[in-house]
């Protein structure tokens, strides 16, 4: 989700992904490249993100992921997945 959510902004290589959602989260949050690159390449096999080999801005080659049509459409059903759960461990959370 986080990584479908951060492609909504422009479209990013891996490490552009990781520090975009290191940089929202105020540091609270980071992805390893062990996690990121298996993540990205099951969003690929998903069709959710398609990816073109770019030029970075230092020059280097680099895998550049852009969110497609269906991956919008799951990240919208994601973001209902997690409201529901969210509420959920809050009702979890209350005093009774």
């Amino acid at each position: 989700m986080l990584i479908l959510k951060t492609l909504t902004r422009a479209p990013l290589h891996g490490y552009g992904i990781a520090l975009s959602i290191k940089r929202f989260s105020h540091d609270l949050l980071t992805v390893e490249e062990g996690s990121l690159y298996p993540a990205l390449q099951r969003l690929l096999l998903q069709g959710w993100v398609k990816a073109e080999w770019k030029k970075t801005e230092t020059k280097r080659r680099a895998r550049y992921y852009t969110l497609t049509r269906t991956g919008r459409k799951q990240l919208g059903l994601e973001l209902s997945r997690f409201e529901q759960m969210v509420a959920a461990i809050g009702r979890v959370l209350q005093d009774a």
